[in-house]
């Protein structure tokens, strides 16, 4: 199946969590798309600041508090992902709501966990 992943507030600092699922996605072979603040590459993954219109995205995982992604609503609703991930700090009844409006899952968990335990 593939799993294709948007992160959303990718980070380019090796010690944010971001960077870290990124990485670690990246190792478990799946397809990776990155927002963030800054444009950048980490690992061969491009990270951009542009609301792109990426196709067959799988999964969202959020790493922006609620206030940051309400500016992503819509964009996120246009991609019509499986599912969106609020990872922890991030968790957006608002936005899950919507979500669920729109048949599209949320979970409130951690990508990094997820994928330590083979439930990604």
């Amino acid at each position: 199946m593939d799993k294709t992943t948007l992160i959303i507030g990718a980070s380019l600092n090796p010690n944010k969590y971001s960077n870290i699922a990124l990485k670690r996605l990246d190792d478990k072979e799946i397809k990776i798309h990155a927002i963030g603040a800054r444009e950048g590459r980490v690992n061969e993954i491009n990270i951009t600041t542009e609301k792109t219109l990426f196709d067959n995205i799988d999964t969202v995982t959020m790493y922006l508090n609620p206030k940051r992604q309400e500016e992503y609503y819509d964009y996120v609703l246009g991609l019509n992902p499986r599912r969106v991930i609020f990872n922890p700090g991030t968790e957006n009844s608002e936005f899950s709501k919507i979500l669920k409006e729109k048949g599209i899952k949320s979970e409130i968990a951690c990508t990094l966990v997820l994928l330590s335990t083979n439930q990604y």
